[in-house]
């Protein structure tokens, strides 16, 4: 009976500690892509700790190091914003992305000529870039 008991007590211990969930982590540098029309898109998301926040930036192809506005993580969901700057016009984006492990996947938003346009991103983390602040 008291083995029984233990094994109980174990397999609630580790249940409960299990339960708390991994922290989750969406440092380092993010390969996405993204479509829009009929062509894929890059970009690349860098995401840093800095102190008790997050920062970081944003590139494609042909503009580097969007400053990332307003950036949060609650409860796996990473949002921020920036602008992107394309042929002499400034879109501001919003982003929602659901970290898992080393895979986001989410939405952007954006405003372009009086009308909202969403599209789909999916990414990875580069393997050996991801930062530790656990």
């Amino acid at each position: 009976m008291k083995a029984i008991f233990s094994m109980a007590l174990v397999f609630v211990v580790c249940g409960l500690t299990g339960a708390q969930g991994h922290k989750v982590d969406p440092t380092g540098s993010w390969n996405c892509e993204y479509k829009i029309g009929d062509q894929m898109r890059t970009l690349e998301l860098t995401i840093k700790k800095d102190g008790d926040k997050f920062v970081g930036t944003m590139s494609w192809p042909d503009q580097k190091d969007a400053t990332l506005k307003d950036v949060k993580l609650k409860d796996g969901t990473l949002t921020f914003s920036n602008v992107r700057k394309f042929m002499d016009n400034e879109f501001p984006i919003d982003y929602t992305l659901e970290i898992d492990g080393d895979k986001l996947r989410g939405k952007a938003a954006t405003e372009f000529g009086g009308n909202k346009q969403e599209y789909d991103i999916v990414g990875k983390r580069e393997k050996g870039v991801k930062s530790r602040w656990l």
